[in-house]
């Protein structure tokens, strides 16, 4: 349930709890839903409407407090705090969850100030709320990250201004699995100012959009988008952090070499830390980890729909060839982490 993690981003996974519901497009594989199944003969008891959620063991529940315990020979070999995610096999924000197991969570996370607690949900709507109200403290500690998982555009118009409106230390966006091309790029500069009233136009608009009229005194900027001014809620940080990555297991859609490039430049014109995660099971033919002498499975996007066949390359022949395919399915290992060659680690703060 907890461990020395294999995640790119993280140093250690918690999970206070096991399972979850499906609530988002990305949720369609759900790994931890397929794990939970794996290990309940066949059916996945803690998924889905009306599934009772399963916690963790109380050894489990310590094992925080001994990465607490350790930080100053951790800081000392590494130069920095340790990181851990929670939760990989549960939201720490789902509603079907009793809500004292989430003030007891809290309770850790207070307990615990030398980590830094990354959590990442799929509802980042149900944070205010369930921040207060018995044993909860009003707000998110200083040591929380609050990560929202973005899988396609409609997400990020819907979800993007919900994390933005909620304070924390570092605020990030988990794009994984990436199912569309994403423009956050208005959400990584902190100059812009978003309206969230009757236009439903979430979006964040910069100085030079804005247009204003002068009351008392004072420079009242318009929506450009339904003209109105009493829903500006004001200059906010922007975006600290973006992780992107593809889909793996059986199932994996493929993400597109394109939209991750887009990201990982809307980043860097931002000055805004780009972690790439994975491939995931299809990368490009530049990612083949060698010569391919056997049949692979090619994907070709065109008309907004993934289509796939199978390509038998001649003998000793790499994969990236004129008009080819945009991706290939190596499988995840052999896909790799590299992005246009480059491998991207970067990291909010003085891990950037």
């Amino acid at each position: 349930m907890s461990e020395n993690s294999k995640i790119e981003w993280t140093d250690h996974t918690f999970n206070p709890w096991e399972g979850c519901q499906k609530v988002s497009p990305g949720c369609d594989h759900c790994y931890a839903e397929t794990r939970n199944a794996r290990f309940a003969g066949g059916t996945a008891i803690n998924w889905g409407p009306g599934a009772p959620r399963r916690r963790t063991s109380a050894s489990n529940w310590r094992k925080p407090l001994a990465w607490n315990a350790n930080h100053d020979a951790f800081f000392a070999e590494h130069g920095r705090r340790q990181r851990v995610f929670s939760a990989s096999l549960a939201d720490v924000f789902d509603n079907a969850v009793d809500p004292a197991w989430r003030a007891d969570l809290f309770d850790l996370i207070y307990a615990t100030p030398n980590l830094d607690w990354l959590l990442l949900t799929k509802r980042i709507g149900n944070v205010p709320a369930m921040l207060v109200g018995p044993g909860m403290p009003g707000r998110l500690p200083s040591n929380v990250w609050l990560g929202a998982t973005i899988v396609n555009q409609a997400e990020a118009d819907r979800d993007i201004p919900k994390l933005l409106d909620t304070p924390a230390s570092v605020r990030f966006l988990s794009m994984e699995p990436l199912l569309g091309p994403v423009d956050v790029s208005r959400w990584l500069d902190p100059t812009g100012i978003h309206c969230m009233d009757v236009c439903a136009d979430t979006r964040y608009v910069k100085d030079d959009e804005v247009e204003s009229y002068t009351a008392n005194g004072e420079c009242v900027p318009l929506c450009p988008a339904c003209g109105l001014s009493a829903s500006w809620t004001g200059y906010d940080d922007g975006i600290d952090w973006v992780i992107v990555g593809g889909e793996s297991g059986q199932h994996a859609r493929p993400m597109h070499p394109d939209w991750a490039r887009s990201l990982r430049d809307q980043c860097a014109s931002a000055g805004v830390p780009f972690l790439f995660k994975q491939w995931g099971e299809w990368a490009p033919g530049e990612n083949a980890p060698g010569p391919q002498t056997r049949t692979e499975r090619a994907g070709w996007y065109f008309a907004d729909t993934w289509h796939f066949s199978e390509i038998t390359p001649k003998q000793g022949e790499q994969m990236h060839v004129d008009d080819a395919p945009e991706v290939y399915r190596f499988g995840k290992n052999a896909s790799g982490r590299h992005l246009d060659g480059a491998q991207h680690d970067g990291f909010p703060g003085a891990d950037a």
